[in-house]
C-alpha cells in the first residue's frame, strides 16, 4: 500500500506539532525549580551559590527533553525521509 506525498507531508506536520508539545514539560519543570530555588535562597541566603548551581544543572538536564522534541519536529518538517 502506497500513500501519496500530501498524506505523508500532512502526517509529518501533525507529528511535528505533537513533538513540539514536549516543550511544555520542561517549561513547567524549570519554573517550579526556579520557584523552589528562590524560596530556598530566601530561607538560607548563605547557600545561594550552591542552590543556584544545583538549580541550573537540573534545568539543563530538564531542557534536553524539549530540545529532543524540537529536533524531532525539525526532522519531520524538513528532512521528510518518507516523502519521495
Amino acid at each position: 500500500m502506497e500513500f501519496n506525498r500530501e498524506f505523508i507531508l500532512g502526517c509529518s506536520a501533525i507529528g511535528a506539532g505533537l513533538a513540539v508539545i514536549a516543550g511544555i514539560g520542561p517549561g513547567v519543570g524549570q519554573g517550579i525549580a526556579a520557584g523552589h530555588a528562590a524560596s530556598a535562597v530566601g530561607r538560607n541566603p548563605g547557600a545561594k551559590s550552591d542552590i543556584t548551581s544545583t538549580m541550573l544543572l537540573g534545568q539543563a538536564v530538564a531542557e534536553t527533553t524539549g530540545l529532543y522534541g524540537l529536533l524531532i519536529a525539525f526532522l519531520l518538517l524538513f528532512v521528510q525521509p518518507l516523502a519521495k
